[in-house]
């Protein structure tokens, strides 16, 4: 198969299992942030997305609910799922792949994983990261959940996208703690998580997430 063709058969596998965006990146020159698995040579990343249930979302108020805890989490496993398959497919060819968990904190004091999502579906010109530190989609704004795979298989690379928030500060406003400003660099990471810690007793959720700033996100008024 040609890259071209191998680059659609995995797009194909990705949207089977329910992704909605799908792109490929160039990732010679992100750093190699995990010490459990080694990414030297893994240079191409393909990044998914599958978008999140307006009706949840819509039901989030000022705190997260437990249906919104609970489908966050589905969702992640339906993406690990896609991811699995994927690298399956790859490593078929003879390369190596590896399935970047959607959900899992390598470095708990940054609060980040194996690799940033965001990063690589940027570079995959899925979107572009807004103020609110999220991946912005032109078409569902941050109401979408992305999983990587990362392999050392030659793909067509997709660019990314110029910054698009342009006169939209809703996410600014839907930030209980105020931890977005005009810029992504004036967002503060530990009134974020802070925030997350805060918010999440009233429904009595174990999960560190908002989803506040997700559901003002909504693709619209971006330009």
């Amino acid at each position: 198969m040609t890259p071209e063709e191998t680059r659609k058969a995995l797009e194909h596998i990705a949207r089977l299992g329910g992704a909605i965006l799908f792109g490929v990146a160039d990732l010679s020159d992100v750093e190699d942030v995990s010490g459990e698995v080694r990414l030297t040579g893994l240079t191409t990343g393909i990044s998914f997305g599958y978008r999140l249930s307006d009706i949840v979302l819509d039901g989030i108020v000022d705190h997260p609910t437990r249906t919104y805890q609970y489908h966050y989490r589905q969702v992640n496993i339906l993406l690990d799922q896609i991811g699995l398959r994927m690298s399956g497919h790859i490593q078929e060819t003879g390369c190596r792949a590896f399935p970047v968990p959607s959900s899992q904190v390598v470095d708990w004091d940054r609060f980040t994983g194996h690799i940033s999502h965001r990063a690589v579906g940027r570079l995959a010109g899925l979107g572009w990261i807004g103020r609110n530190n999220l991946l912005v989609s032109p078409d569902y704004g941050s109401r979408v959940r992305y999983a990587s795979v990362l392999t050392d298989l030659a793909l067509p690379y997709d660019r990314p996208i110029e910054w698009g928030c342009g006169t939209c500060r809703e996410c600014i406003s839907a930030c209980p703690g105020g931890a977005i400003g005009e810029s992504l660099a004036q967002f503060d990471l530990q009134k974020c998580i802070e925030t997350m810690d805060r918010i999440k007793k009233p429904a009595n959720i174990g999960s560190r997430i908002c989803g506040l700033c997700v559901k003002a996100c909504s693709g619209k008024g971006q330009g």
